[in-house]
């Protein structure tokens, strides 16, 4: 939920839609933090000459402010946060090892886009037998055919809950 995707004027702005996810993202950061259950953010940061570059415009360069955090969903001090550069939240991050040292072995996924990160990250945290979870309240992307194929993805080939 970097500011490239979700502002109006971000670079791989995913559209209007975007704005129904925002409070309901802050319902379930809320929640998670009245539980005491950890948030973290993975978020994508690239360097300039990114080969994902090729595929896609530009977009949460390292250090630029279409990297930072939207503003309504800015993370607290304590909470964790760990840039990625693929579409994975696993790839050559230290999110593995995070989710071991907490003994975390569900996850609750939120955000953008569904058919991208979202989905990638379900599929190596399914291939590493966490369990996954994704509320379709909370997870968008730029074209309602790809959410909807990303959705039963998750669902019947991952075996993730969907809520």
């Amino acid at each position: 939920m970097l500011n490239d995707f979700v502002a109006p004027d971000g670079a791989l702005y995913v559209g209007d839609t975007v704005k129904k996810i925002i409070p309901e993202i802050q319902k379930k950061i809320a929640a998670a933090r009245e539980e005491g259950m950890p948030v973290i953010y993975l978020c994508d940061n690239h360097d300039q000459d990114d080969a994902e570059f090729k595929m896609f415009p530009p977009h949460a360069t390292a250090g630029s402010k279409g990297a930072e955090v939207y503003k309504d969903l800015r993370p607290a001090e304590s909470d964790p946060i760990i840039p990625k550069k693929r579409f994975s939240g696993f790839f050559e991050t230290s999110l593995e090892a995070l989710l071991k040292e907490q003994n975390i072995n569900t996850l609750e996924l939120c955000g953008v886009c569904t058919n991208i990160c979202v989905l990638y990250t379900a599929a190596d945290a399914r291939s590493r037998g966490c369990n996954v979870v994704v509320d379709r309240r909370c997870v968008d992307t730029f074209d309602r055919a790809a959410h909807e194929f990303a959705l039963k993805e998750l669902d019947r080939t991952l075996g993730v809950k969907i809520i």
